[in-house]
């Protein structure tokens, strides 16, 4: 799960979106467990990054507990620790961007280079700079994230009724191609 800031405003406060892209705005993060060395490089396709039949089994999980949610958002990963600008959300916009938070990268990127069936459930808990016509404050992140507790806890209950025991095709097809080994020079 991830709190997250609302860039498009069909997207309100307390929605939950079952997130299918990102934008990674991070500096400094480790983003593979195949860096070189003895593991080798692995170049892993990020084409779509999130399992769509986990995301399906949330997003209907979600529907069948009547909670507000959204199939599809682009989630724009930020550095943090400070909430951005109101330049930074307008370009974010331009981008295409839904929802902004400062988690979920790198580990969607590491969860598919191990084939791991990976989703976020980014909860709306406030809308971005400069589309809220108030500050942005850490404990009204806080308030919202304590309202939806009980939803989200619900929502993963009822998804882990839904799933099936096996790894999609999709997210398992990721790990039939290895890294590359990259060979010492003497």
């Amino acid at each position: 799960t991830a709190a997250v800031g609302s860039l498009n405003t069909d997207m309100k406060p307390t929605d939950l979106v079952m997130v299918d892209q990102f934008l990674d705005f991070t500096r400094g993060r480790e983003q593979s467990f195949y860096e070189g060395g003895e593991d080798g490089v692995f170049h892993v396709d990020v084409t779509n990054p999130y399992c769509r039949e986990l995301r399906q089994t949330l997003f209907r999980s979600a529907k069948d507990l009547s909670l507000r949610v959204h199939f599809n958002g682009t989630y724009v990963c930020t550095e943090g620790p400070r909430f951005e600008t109101a330049a930074e959300i307008r370009m974010y916009r331009q981008l295409d961007g839904d929802v902004v938070g400062m988690t979920s990268v790198p580990e969607v990127v590491l969860a598919r280079e191990l084939g791991i069936c990976y989703a976020t459930i980014a909860m709306v808990t406030n809308y971005a700079a400069g589309i809220s016509p108030n500050p942005l404050t850490h404990s009204e992140v806080v308030e919202v994230m304590a309202k939806n507790v009980a939803n989200l806890r619900d929502l993963i209950m009822k998804a882990l009724t839904n799933m099936s025991p096996q790894r999609c095709s999709d997210c398992a097809a990721v790990i039939k191609e290895a890294p590359i080994r990259v060979g010492r020079r003497d």
